[in-house]
């Protein structure tokens, strides 16, 4: 069984990994799209905007707030979430370094065959 090299990757490529996978799913992507136009913290409400069970929302916000995309603060019996600016804005500039990496001098196109 082959085991993963994790030492074989930079911090910056296992960061930006990690936050990919937390935005992987197309509820998190919701998730982070209502908190960001509501630009409050959320507690309850979340449940009511998306069409899936509270335990499921639950696990998406906790992915979320593992990676810090999210925060949350506990008010009473409940836990309000909003968008973490800062991490928000880290992984805004790390993403574009790495696309503008991608994007750097002339590469060579792949062109599919003719048939």
């Amino acid at each position: 069984m082959a085991t993963p090299k994790i030492e074989e990757f930079t911090n910056e490529e296992i960061f930006l990994a990690d936050i990919a996978k937390a935005l992987s799913h197309p509820a998190r992507i919701k998730i982070m799209k209502l908190l960001s136009e509501m630009n409050a913290c959320v507690c309850g409400e979340i449940v009511n905007l998306l069409p899936l069970a509270q335990a499921t929302v639950s696990q998406h916000l906790k992915e979320l707030k593992r990676v810090e995309l999210i925060q949350g603060d506990i008010d009473g019996p409940k836990v309000c979430y909003c968008v973490n600016v800062n991490t928000l804005q880290k992984i805004t500039k790390d993403f574009q370094n790495y696309f503008n990496n991608l994007n750097k001098g002339e590469k060579i196109s792949c062109k599919p065959k003719m048939k």
